[in-house]
């Protein structure tokens, strides 16, 4: 019998193991994939570390991009995938039946499921991306184009629709983020490097990337995808950036602030850099990583418009392609940011990635 090779998560914290797994016919409505490059997300080092529960062992990882290679043919059918095609997998299984889905808003399903949570104990045991075969519902497969080179895709598969699903909730109350004079993006890991480069091709005017730490590789990153400025908060004092950023826009601030840097101290300094009637775009705290003080009156007097998001769907993943095949200038410097790990250095790669080493660390 053929096996594949997975890494699995053993318990919080502690070194990845590698375990084969006996390869099955995939199940009714799923379809069985190859891996071509799976990349490690910021929520998986929140899971490693524990601040996101998960059971264990688990194959985590849902970055996956891979190549079909079985599915049964009314599957292939119903929904266009045949083996052979190169696909992203979507996580997100909404219930299809909660007042969100049926209004149309599965991203925020209140009984999300995903495609990585099954036991891999249990067949057809590989559900996770961190293997060289994964098993996902075919619903959740969206092709990749055939001009697109699919490890170029995979460095923002899952920042990009992250991104895209924030500014289509500020879209959907009124706020259109290529109106903006200024924009803030805070934090420069992949969601906020997305963003920086989304604001540029919107044409907005004045792109600031607000970050922390010395990583002049990422500062320059972002002026190169399109920040007019890169501040740096270990250089001048918070205050003094916050200062300069408000005096802007007719000394008002900000007309949009993206919060991508997950660190909690990053609200209340973000709510600081807008202008009244100012939106504060918040896709980046997704993990419990402490409180902090805010100062809710500014809420009130400066009329603050706050919007969460966590999850996307299946739209934004087709946006986030779309968005690659209409900008073609970006490919090489995108495929330029992703390190490549042999999923046997699995942990050296979770080592790197959150040390912050790479750009975008990913497993081929």
């Amino acid at each position: 019998m053929k096996t594949a090779k997975a890494t699995v998560m053993t318990s919080v914290g502690q070194p990845f193991a590698i375990k084969e797994y006996p390869l099955t016919p995939p199940p009714a409505g799923m379809a069985q994939l190859e891996l071509i490059a799976s990349g490690i997300c910021g929520t998986d080092l929140h899971i490693h570390r524990g601040k996101i529960p998960v059971h264990t062992p688990a194959i985590i990882g849902h970055e996956f991009v891979g190549r079909v290679s079985a599915l049964s043919e009314e599957d292939s059918r119903t929904y266009g995938i045949r083996p052979g095609d190169r696909v992203i997998v979507d996580i997100a299984c909404p219930c299809g039946h909660c007042l969100l889905c049926r209004e149309g808003d599965d991203a925020n399903c209140v009984h999300m499921g995903v495609t990585n949570g099954g036991d891999p104990e249990t067949p057809p045991h590989l559900f996770g991306g961190y293997a060289q075969v994964n098993y996902s519902p075919v619903k959740n497969l969206i092709k990749i184009p055939e001009n697109l080179d699919p490890v170029m895709v995979c460095v923002f598969a899952c920042a990009g629709p992250t991104a895209l699903h924030a500014f289509r909730l500020a879209e959907q109350a009124g706020v259109h983020a290529k109106q903006a004079q200024v924009a803030v993006v805070q934090g420069l890991g992949p969601v906020g490097t997305f963003a920086v480069m989304h604001l540029a091709a919107l044409g907005v005017p004045r792109v600031i990337a607000v970050t922390a730490g010395s990583n002049p590789q990422r500062e320059e990153l972002a002026r190169k995808l399109g920040a007019t400025e890169v501040l740096n908060l270990d250089r001048p004092p918070a205050q003094e950036i916050i200062a300069h950023i408000r005096e802007g826009n007719d000394g008002l601030g900000a007309d949009l602030v993206f919060e991508a840097s997950g660190n909690p101290r990053a609200v209340p300094q973000g709510m600081q850099m807008l202008r009244n009637r100012g939106v504060y775009l918040v896709p980046g705290q997704y993990s419990n990583s402490g409180s902090v003080e805010i100062e809710p009156q500014m809420i009130t007097f400066n009329a603050l418009h706050i919007i969460g998001s966590s999850q996307y769907s299946v739209r934004e993943v087709r946006d986030y392609l779309d968005f690659l095949e209409k900008n073609p200038q970006l490919h090489e410097c995108i495929r330029s940011l992703a390190k490549e790990y042999p999923l046997e250095e699995v942990n050296l790669a979770i080592q790197d990635a959150g040390s912050g080493k790479n750009i975008k660390t990913m497993l081929v």
